[in-house]
């Protein structure tokens, strides 16, 4: 069996297991830097088949071959601030479960995210004006922060109250429905169980990748 149809015939947990193994190495101190040398770099120079599309946030810290210690022909990684669906997004995660056969897709978030601090700061009263295309990008952020508003409003949340990483679990959540919704291709691959969708939070100081959503996987078959 070649590298390639091994690849494509991955299954969804067996990719998931995969990341979650590196992420492991990654945590611990251990990792193994797999496909970084001479030999993949030639290996792949045709050809990719990766294990899994990425579909995270641009923060600098969110680099996702090192999280999940892997190499060169790993990952098929898309990435804007905030992990903000948008067409140009969708289109080249329809092509990774679509060309590349990718039988999971990962949409990974993290604390500390700019983007959904600016995405709170915009619901101040005094707020003052975004760039127009900074404004653009995080407004699909504030119905997170708007809902995680009206939920402690009993309590008085505030701008400067409110638990942000709680907004970017919600955001993380509604990032992965607009995939679905902006996507008939994916939808029908999740349905399908070809495709699984991860929607998961990197923990900044730890290191460690927290699932919040899981859809097409075992776990959640088994929920």
């Amino acid at each position: 069996m070649t590298r390639e149809t091994m690849a494509r015939e991955m299954t969804p947990d067996e990719a998931w297991a995969e990341m979650l193994a590196g992420n492991a190495r990654f945590v611990a101190g251990t990792p193994k830097h797999p496909h970084q040398d001479v030999a993949r770099r030639h290996e792949i120079a045709a050809a990719q088949t990766p294990r899994a599309a990425l579909f995270g946030c641009s923060d600098s810290r969110l680099a996702a071959e090192i999280i999940f210690d892997m190499g060169l022909g790993d990952l098929f990684v898309v990435r804007n601030a905030g992990q903000v669906a948008g067409d140009s997004i969708v289109g080249s995660l329809e092509y990774a479960v679509d060309v590349l056969k990718v039988p999971l897709i990962v949409v990974l978030g993290h604390d500390e995210c700019g983007a959904v601090r600016a995405a709170i700061e915009s619901t101040r009263s005094d707020a003052p004006a975004l760039p127009p295309l900074v404004w653009r990008l995080i407004a699909p952020i504030v119905p997170a922060v708007r809902r995680v508003q009206r939920e402690g409003a009993a309590d008085g949340v505030t701008p400067d109250t409110i638990d942000a990483e709680r907004v970017g679990r919600e955001h993380l959540r509604d990032t992965v429905s607009s995939l679905l919704h902006a996507s008939e291709l994916i939808s029908e691959a999740v349905a399908e169980r070809r495709v699984a969708i991860v929607g998961a939070n990197y923990r900044l100081a730890e290191g460690t990748v927290v699932p919040n959503v899981m859809l097409g996987t075992a776990d959640d078959a088994a929920a």
